[in-house]
């Protein structure tokens, strides 16, 4: 364990640290398997040693992330236009295709803001609204907005971590990872919750849409 300690500080508290969060930060942005949040985190807790230093793991972050999401969004531009000439209007994949159209020109910056918090569905929103065309300018002044709120959102959670287990970084690193994983939760409970209430409605509207139709043909 000390040896293992020994190898994560001198890993961490190296100017090199820099560079791998900005790296693994935007490659997490078209490759969600790459754990940026965990490494963001991490530079959040030692930061409250004093190296490395807090703003400068929040602005790599945050820019890792922006170019990430971008290089997402071109792959969705440019795979985009094949994907709708292979769709047959009038299909099932077509209309599910209109639909994700229509929500990300309707209300795909808070979607995108939000998305940035889901592990992996940050990645699909932004293929989706580079495939769908969202405008550039839209999309960059939103992932913007996402990515400082994550780097933020990551390096202070390391941060008060690394202040309660200053002796202990590790217990910090793990407090830290603990809480995002609790945010996580509740982020993807709240959606659970609202996506069993919009079923029910839409299938509550169907009903009466069948009794409607129903009650005309009787007549």
């Amino acid at each position: 364990m000390d040896e293992l300690m020994g190898l994560l500080d001198t890993a961490v508290t190296s100017p090199w640290f820099y560079l791998a969060l900005f790296a693994v930060a935007a490659l997490d942005g078209f490759f969600p398997v790459v754990p940026s949040e965990s490494m963001v985190i991490t530079g959040g807790v030692y930061a409250a040693s004093g190296q490395p230093k807090l703003v400068l793991v929040v602005v790599l972050a945050a820019l890792g992330a922006f170019i990430g999401d971008h290089v997402s969004y071109f792959i969705g531009r440019g795979s985009g236009g094949r994907v709708l000439r292979r769709l047959r209007p009038g299909t099932r994949r077509h209309t599910a295709f209109e639909w994700a159209r229509r929500q990300m020109l309707a209300r795909g910056g808070l979607i995108l803001v939000v998305a940035r918090y889901v592990p992996g569905g940050r990645t699909a929103v932004t293929l989706t609204m580079g495939a769908v065309g969202f405008r550039l300018r839209s999309f960059s002044l939103f992932t913007g907005v996402a990515a400082v709120s994550w780097g933020l959102y990551g390096g202070l959670l390391g941060y008060v971590g690394g202040v309660a287990f200053e002796d202990d970084p590790l217990k910090g690193v793990a407090v830290g990872i603990g809480l995002a994983l609790a945010v996580t939760a509740a982020v993807e409970g709240m959606r659970f919750v609202r996506h069993r209430r919009n079923g029910r409605a839409v299938a509550a509207e169907g009903e009466e849409d069948a009794d409607r139709v129903g009650s005309m043909s009787r007549r």
